[in-house]
């Protein structure tokens, strides 16, 4: 009934309402601590016993989160952490925040979403508000979440409210972060909508409203597709360069010089992180379910995944105009993050360069300032240090161009100096060889 809701929107702007987030990773702590410093009582669920004690310590495991922005929340009681999950019952808006990995055969695995759903549901009570941030497939707020809240006879839109709203986390951007990066807001129904578009409005300085979770759940998945998609042409288009002797990157300059009607998109060595490499998939596989191929996410997503073995090809083209084999090789990679000043190695095409260069006899190593270890196939690894591993190696490979790397001093120490992502674009050298 709209009196519930009005009650909750009023709890809300008094700065009454009590929050939880369910998953306090690199979406639902910043998302946490941003609404804790906006006014709210915030607890948030984990269950890693680990992340609770660091968080009730005020002390961040996530590089966008200082832990001198986390404690005096902490310490002021505005945020706190908990395994509990009996403690759903008193909060009056839940937003979930768990990962959405694909399974081995490359579907959905919805499995975390599904049990964050199952223990709201089961303390689900009047006036409260549930909000699913994990990235998924049109139609699993409506179809898969709310069946499950639904069970116990409350009536969504009436009882209690149900909304999706795209978590847009970029590790590393000094220029937007959880405030400033406008929200996408699409409830079930008119009042959801309403109630959310409140609840986000406290902590983040743009709300956009959207007619439905179906298509905020699109919207998100448009948005990485697209770079997906233009990753993967620009990545061909560096594949035909290659066949036809001409600079890709002097192409790519003269194009963007043009002011209307192109976007810049760079080479590389493939996809990583969590987003634009798997969200594309969520919905290439929705589509086959009824029936539709979405072959443009299908070309983009073989041309990127075939990109590590390309660069691979490259380091052993180089060393062979040097006399010289892969097998027993020095090769060092620079950067095993799969972006530039972050800790993140997931999907990082880095390893996937690292393995294929083992598994061809080369000796590797890598150095990353903020990777000190790194397990790889099931050996453990360690950054080893800089300049004298350059010095040492008889290839030198760039694949994340973190900022704090000396490109001058690095190419001057190696030997060969194979670059994946134009880091020492400016440094004149005839041992750069770009992708």
């Amino acid at each position: 009934m709209d009196d519930i809701a009005s009650a909750l929107e009023e709890k809300i702007r008094k700065g009454e309402a009590r929050l939880g987030t369910l998953g306090l990773g690199y979406v639902g702590l910043p998302l946490s601590v941003e609404f804790a410093a906006a006014g709210l009582r915030v607890t948030g669920f984990d269950l890693s016993a680990d992340k609770v004690e660091a968080v009730n310590r005020g002390e961040s495991y996530v590089g966008d989160v200082p832990s001198e922005r986390l404690a005096p929340l902490v310490r002021d009681g505005r945020l706190r952490a908990s395994g509990d999950f009996d403690e759903l019952a008193a909060c009056d808006a839940v937003i979930i925040c768990v990962p959405t990995p694909l399974s081995k055969t490359k579907d959905p695995d919805l499995s975390m979403v599904v049990e964050a759903a199952k223990a709201i549901a089961a303390r689900l009570r009047q006036g409260q508000l549930v909000v699913l941030e994990s990235t998924t497939y049109p139609g699993t707020t409506e179809e898969l979440i709310l069946p499950l809240l639904s069970e116990r006879g409350l009536a969504v839109g009436e009882s209690f409210f149900l909304a999706f709203s795209p978590e847009r986390v970029d590790p590393g951007n000094s220029r937007y972060n959880t405030r400033n990066t406008p929200k996408i807001i699409g409830g079930a129904t008119p009042a959801c909508t309403r109630v959310a578009r409140a609840l986000y409005s406290r902590a983040i300085d743009t709300v956009i409203p959207v007619s439905s979770t179906r298509t905020a759940e699109m919207v998100k998945l448009l948005e990485n597709t697209f770079r997906s998609v233009n990753i993967g042409l620009v990545n061909e288009v560096a594949l035909m360069c290659d066949r036809l002797g001409v600079d890709v990157w002097e192409v790519i300059d003269a194009a963007a010089s043009k002011p209307f009607g192109f976007m810049a998109f760079y080479p590389g060595p493939g996809l990583g992180g969590h987003c634009i490499p798997i969200d594309p998939l969520y919905l290439s596989w929705k589509l086959k379910t009824l029936n539709y191929r979405a072959r443009f996410i299908e070309l983009a997503g073989e041309i990127n995944s075939e990109m590590p073995e390309y660069v691979c090809s490259r380091v052993a083209d180089a060393l062979n105009d040097r006399e010289k084999a892969v097998k027993g090789s020095r090769i060092l990679v620079l950067g095993v993050t799969y972006k530039r000043d972050i800790d993140d190695v997931r999907e990082s095409p880095a390893l996937d360069i690292l393995r294929i260069l083992e598994s061809r006899g080369a000796r590797v190593s890598y150095n990353d300032p903020h990777v000190p270890a790194l397990e790889m196939n099931e050996v453990a690894l360690r950054s080893v240090e800089l300049l004298p591993a350059a010095r040492d190696a008889d290839a030198v490979v760039i694949v994340t161009d973190h900022s704090a790397y000396p490109y001058r001093e690095i190419v001057e120490a190696a030997r060969l100096v194979v670059d994946t992502r134009n880091a020492t674009k400016g440094i004149v050298s005839s041992k750069i060889l770009k992708l």
